[in-house]
């Protein structure tokens, strides 16, 4: 072969496998989902928790969901990136794309997601689900991860945590501030979110699920938030968000403070007591084997000069 052909064959060589890694995935149609996974191992698990998924929006938001969308899950970075576009951050883990009725997600057996992937699922098709129900309009923020996070159960004693220190506090974000998440700090995020999935759970259990969906008519209707709120609750922005903060420092206070962190002390002591009463036990079980050991070694022993043990007795130099 001529050598001037060898570097643009290997040039041609790296591009067509570059192509066929990007283009990797296993396409799996199924009735309600379109899954592009690069391991069809994962199919099984995301069917499941999407149809589940599926099932509760479509009660919950009085919506069809009568369309397909596609689920992206990938073991490398280069084919994320080429789905979700490059401006996506390189430590976010999954994205929904309501404009394109998408959603990728990072592969499990590749990166550590932070997340089950069920729980990852659900979140993002939630955001799908809530874009095609109000369909083109700037969704409130609160309103949009609060949906995500109330499907999928995103709720543990962290959040019961920082949601009764904003209380006692005095740190409650205001619901129109929460725009602006993107802008927080780790601490002020995680108290937005917590927000979020209570004013909706508040919404939904104060008031009803026809209710709650008088206020998503509303906002598709491009009546704007303050007015959705007013016709389906008969309180404005401002007065809705006092009831709710109201109903936050009610359910949220020193009580709960206290008794969340006793939770924690006692959980703690308790892993303490047990990684005591191991090791002593690992130490006992350790002296008996040298007990055992001890039993089989000589304790009779002859020692020559103490100062040079590897002095001789012999004739040219007898001990003293």
């Amino acid at each position: 072969m001529r050598p001037f052909l060898i570097i643009p064959l290997l040039l041609f060589g790296i591009l067509v496998s570059s192509l066929y890694a990007a283009d990797s995935s296993v396409v799996i149609q199924r009735e309600h989902f379109i899954y592009h996974f690069d391991n069809p191992l994962f199919v099984r698990i995301a069917d499941s928790a999407l149809e589940d998924a599926r099932r509760r929006l479509i009660n919950i938001l009085n919506d069809s969901l009568d369309y397909r969308p596609d689920i992206y899950i990938s073991d490398n970075l280069t084919a994320f990136k080429e789905v979700v576009g490059a401006a996506f951050p390189d430590w976010g883990a999954a994205a929904a794309l309501p404009y394109r009725h998408l959603i990728a997600i990072k592969s499990p057996a590749h990166f550590r997601l932070g997340k089950p992937l069920t729980e990852l699922l659900r979140h993002e098709y939630a955001h799908l689900a809530l874009a095609h129900r109000l369909g083109p309009i700037q969704t409130p923020r609160w309103l949009d991860e609060g949906v995500a996070m109330w499907l999928s159960a995103e709720w543990g004693w962290e959040q019961n945590l920082a949601m009764s220190r904003a209380a006692i506090f005095n740190t409650l974000i205001p619901l129109r501030e929460i725009d602006r998440m993107n802008l927080f700090t780790e601490g002020e995020a995680q108290i937005a979110y917590s927000e979020s999935y209570l004013a909706v759970k508040y919404l939904l259990d104060s008031y009803g699920r026809e209710t709650f969906n008088l206020f998503l008519d509303k906002l598709r209707e491009r009546k704007g938030t303050d007015a959705a709120l007013f016709a389906a609750t008969g309180s404005n922005y401002d007065n809705f968000e006092k009831e709710y903060f109201e109903y936050l420092r009610k359910r949220y206070n020193l009580m709960t403070f206290f008794g969340d962190t006793i939770y924690f002390w006692a959980i703690l002591g308790l892993i303490v007591i047990v990684a005591g009463v191991l090791s002593f036990f690992r130490r006992r079980k350790k002296f008996k084997e040298w007990d055992e050991e001890e039993k089989y070694q000589s304790r009779d022993f002859d020692y020559g000069n103490p100062d040079n043990p590897e002095e001789i007795d012999d004739e040219d130099k007898p001990w003293s």
